[in-house]
């Protein structure tokens, strides 16, 4: 586990925060106004969490550097993953579990003309929520967990990809046995692509 420590907290970084994006273009919320015409309106994710576009972005952004940085920033990184992902679950809780005026109020507004959380909360009939938030606070607990994993395990992670590595000055050099014997894991596969290197020889 520690080996695959790295690769899985950066996997699951990149997968939550892509899937937090996609998310936050699909429907959450359907809102029943009671204005006499019952017209539904769809309330994105973004307009229902509008923090959830810009932390799915940061996201992203961390489980990529987590792939490349150092002892320390791997702490600082894993920090930053717990904090963003407990904030996201913390947000998204009442939208799963009861939603108010205040996710639905800019959607109304734009709909309506109408601003104010109270004069929007008496024209709403009825809130129903979708799927998409209970699935998007799934993706935060498993994020959540990956920053822990990366807390446990980031001690044992072998270093940056090879290219980030100080390598000798002469290229007939013979790699020390500490370094050779690390296990080439997926990572460093992909180091040896962007060099034009073939990892399957």
């Amino acid at each position: 586990m520690n080996r695959r420590g790295r690769l899985l907290a950066v996997l699951v970084a990149v997968a939550v925060g892509s899937f937090g994006v996609i998310s936050s273009t699909q429907t959450w919320l359907t809102v029943v106004l009671d204005d006499g015409s019952a017209q539904a309106l769809s309330v994105a994710g973004d307009a229902a969490l509008p923090v959830l576009a810009p932390l799915s972005l940061a996201v992203l952004a961390l489980g990529g550097a987590l792939a490349v940085v150092g002892p320390v920033l791997r702490y600082v990184f894993g920090a930053l993953t717990v904090a963003i992902a407990a904030t996201l679950a913390a947000l998204t809780w009442p939208i799963v579990t009861g939603p108010g005026a205040t996710h639905v109020a800019s959607s109304v507004t734009e709909a309506t003309g109408i601003t104010g959380e109270a004069a929007v909360g008496q024209l709403i009939a009825s809130i129903t929520t979708t799927p998409w938030p209970a699935v998007t606070l799934a993706a935060w607990v498993l994020l959540l967990g990956s920053g822990v994993l990366t807390f446990v395990t980031a001690h044992r992670w072998a270093g940056g990809g090879r290219r980030f590595r100080t390598e000798s000055a002469t290229p007939n050099s013979v790699a020390s046995p500490a370094g050779s014997s690390r296990p080439h894991d997926a990572i460093d596969d992909w180091d040896d692509l962007s060099r034009g290197d073939d990892p399957t020889r």
